[in-house]
């Protein structure tokens, strides 16, 4: 138990040499290490959802919780530490006034002690400033990948969550800027350099979906992705009041008040097809993003108190409770029509069950054994279809994927004219 008198104490603001930080300390000052839990937990502004803060704290363990921001004060503090119902051994918020706050060893120790990483709103850009390239960006990615404790945030911390991201870098951009012309130069992105989540690799987030309207500016997003780097494109969004929250395996849970409010979380890929690039995504013209009126297929889920609805981006396929909708852009032009299930195989191949080989263990650690009696071949792909290695004939081989991230990868074996797609896992 904690004295009343140290509690009061801790309470207070702390002020940092040279005003580089504020720290504001609610809870104990002793350590603790727990039995935390990895997820993501994305939340599209205004204010938190409740249920989904819990979720959130519980996957600490009773840990310590840090609050990343770059302005504003200590609101998550009481909130998070006596509000909820969930015990926690202490919330930090500590308010990054500058780069050199972002690297100041006592923020640097505190983030590397917690059990769980929240990131509140504000300017995502100063996120991206202070923390990108350094040493917080480090710890931010242990934290996530080595740690595998829970991290999230709200509104522009949600925004930096994804592996590429709009960074503000320019200040906001509204539907239609950004429709008229995808590469204005408020359209500013950021390309797999900054947070390392697992399944958010090819993934762009975007908030306030409903206020105001962004589904436009989010498409171009997207569209943007699939241009400049040949890729499938893919995105999750949510409304305000709304929440996503991520397991290990990739399944996310909504959260929101649905039905008394349309609070609705978005899943959007390029369409799985061979020509899912956009018709016309160039500097100074409109987007023209059509496909067969599908170029976007996009999965509506209403969140709801219990997180009852839920989809997986293991697959992208998966999910109960939602819609599908097509979506897509002619000539700045944004439509929204009923949808169906792309139903995708990812990588294009038909499973041949007449191949006979053995792939152990599945799921997997570090690495996999490959054995079968005559030569085959393999490629290993993410789930994404990007080929990350390829073997053209063997009988038997261990393949270290230590260095993979957790997650969802493919193993399409080959025999003469036969294929064969075997689905492996890999923890942490």
């Amino acid at each position: 138990m904690k004295k009343s008198l140290l509690f009061f104490v801790l309470i207070a603001p702390f002020f940092a040499f040279a005003q580089n930080y504020t720290s504001y300390f609610t809870g104990d000052t002793s350590d603790v290490n727990t039995n935390h839990q990895y997820g993501v937990c994305l939340m599209g502004g205004a204010t938190e959802h409740d249920e989904a803060m819990k979720w959130f704290l519980q996957k600490a363990d009773g840990g310590d919780v840090v609050v990343l921001r770059a302005s504003g004060s200590d609101g998550y503090n009481n909130y998070f530490f006596s509000e909820l119902g969930v015990t926690i051994n202490s919330v930090e918020t500590l308010v990054i006034h500058n780069s050199a706050g972002g690297i100041d060893p006592y923020v640097l120790q505190q983030v590397a002690n917690a059990e769980a990483i929240w990131f509140a709103g504000g300017d995502q850009y100063d996120y991206v400033s202070y923390f990108k390239d350094n040493e917080m960006e480090i710890l931010l990615n242990e934290h996530i990948n080595n740690k595998q404790a829970v991290i999230g945030g709200t509104s522009a911390g949600m925004a930096i969550m994804g592996g590429y991201y709009f960074d503000a870098e320019n200040g906001t951009v509204t539907s239609s800027q950004a429709l008229a012309n995808p590469y204005h130069n408020k359209v500013s992105m950021g390309y797999q350099d900054f947070l390392e989540i697992p399944f958010l690799e090819n993934t762009i987030t975007d908030t306030h979906y409903d206020d105001p309207d962004r589904r436009g500016r989010h498409s171009v997003f997207l569209a943007r992705f699939a241009a400049d780097t040949g890729n499938r494109s893919f995105g999750i969004a949510c409304n305000e009041y709304t929440a996503v929250c991520i397991e290990e395996n990739g399944t996310v849970s909504v959260y929101g008040d649905y039905p008394n409010y349309e609070e609705y979380a978005y899943f959007l890929q390029a369409n799985c097809v061979a020509d899912f690039q956009p018709e016309n995504c160039s500097e100074g013209n409109p987007l023209t993003w059509m496909g067969q009126d599908d170029a976007i297929r996009v999965y509506k889920v209403p969140g709801t108190q219990t997180g009852e609805n839920n989809f997986s981006i293991a697959d992208w396929k998966t999910g109960t409770g939602g819609v599908w909708e097509n979506w897509f852009v002619d000539n700045g032009a944004i439509s929204f029509i009923p949808g169906e299930n792309p139903n995708c195989d990812l990588l294009g191949v038909t499973t041949n069950s007449e191949i006979n080989v053995s792939v152990y263990p599945n799921p997997f650690s570090r690495s996999i054994h490959l054995e079968y009696t005559s030569a085959i071949g393999y490629i290993l792909y993410d789930i994404f279809g990007k080929e990350l290695k390829k073997e053209k004939s063997f009988t038997s081989e261990k393949i270290d994927l230590a260095y993979l991230s957790a997650g969802i990868y493919f193993l399409k074996i080959t025999s003469g004219n036969e294929t064969k797609l075997i689905k492996l896992i890999k923890n942490n």
